[in-house]
């Protein structure tokens, strides 16, 4: 019987350093790589959304441990919009792991990759920080899309119907306004 050697080769991501342009909100950041504007969303967590309780505080967040610095990133993956998920480093502070220890982004289970941060959410919650000063805080994926969504608006508004799809409209003038 012949002994079979089997090499594994460790495919990685080059790791890209990059001037911070722009922060879009507390999980989402825009780099200029090659001369263009590059979209970076933070792997494993997710920010409260910009009209949520505590968006502007981890916009700025995140704006002040990145903006107009360099940032290391590696891209773990491409998501639906087209942007680049990547765990980012600014002035060698990983600004992911950094949002979930202010309290200013919940770990985003259903993503995460890295097994730490439950942890260091966790004592992020115990110490109140952020999001966890509130008693009942939201996270981000239940404000983007709540469940009773459907019997929300019927009770706001009883001229609002579901379409076959799931969207919602009202009849104003004989025409279909969407968003009610």
């Amino acid at each position: 019987m012949k002994k079979l050697l089997i090499i594994l080769a460790l495919v990685t991501v080059p790791a890209f350093a990059d001037q911070v342009i722009g922060i879009a909100d507390g999980d989402t950041l825009t780099v200029l790589h090659d001369r263009k504007p590059l979209k970076i969303r933070l792997a494993n967590i997710d920010a409260p959304e910009k009209k949520q309780a505590f968006g502007e505080r981890s916009k700025q967040s995140l704006s002040d441990l990145c903006f107009q610095k360099d940032a290391t990133y590696t891209v773990q993956n491409i998501d639906r919009y087209g942007r680049s998920v990547a765990v980012v480093a600014c002035e060698e502070v990983e600004v992911n792991r950094a949002q979930v220890e202010r309290g200013l982004a919940w770990v985003y289970a259903q993503y995460n990759k890295d097994g730490s941060l439950p942890k260091v959410q966790a004592e992020a919650k115990s110490a109140r920080r952020g999001v966890w000063t509130d008693t009942n805080p939201t996270p981000p994926w239940e404000f983007r899309h709540p469940k009773n969504r459907a019997e929300r608006v019927a009770a706001n508004d009883a001229e609002c119907h579901t379409g076959p799809r799931g969207g919602h409209y009202r009849i104003v003038n004989d025409r279909k306004q969407y968003g009610c």
